[in-house]
């Protein structure tokens, strides 16, 4: 792997305000094939598993299972808050197209 994801502190801040971690849980990030450019991302709370990455950070674990580490090679985790709503969102240096919504990409 060339460059690991990384998140921000504003990421790991929103995992502290809905207490990710007194439940247990890790954000996953994972990259499965669908969505209108090919690729979509998967965000959601879930347990984390022996071969995931964990970034580590306020207390609170973001995991990316081995299969989608490579789509997000030096990608970063965010959490941004706009007039329509407040989201995860990735800046992924790989995805050569993305759509509006910005949970597909292409590569």
């Amino acid at each position: 792997m060339k460059l690991p994801p990384k998140a921000t502190e504003s990421a790991f801040a929103r995992l502290a305000e809905i207490g990710a971690a007194r439940e247990g849980k890790a954000l996953r990030i994972a990259v499965k094939g669908g969505g209108c450019s090919g690729f979509e991302y998967v965000i959601e709370l879930d347990d984390p598993a022996d071969d995931d990455l964990v970034l580590e950070g306020n207390g609170e674990r973001i995991v990316i299972d081995p299969v989608s580490l490579p789509f997000l090679e030096g990608a970063t985790i965010d959490f941004t808050e706009e007039l329509i709503g407040a989201r995860f969102t990735i800046d992924n240096p790989n995805a050569t197209a993305s759509c509006g919504c910005g949970t597909s990409f292409s590569i």
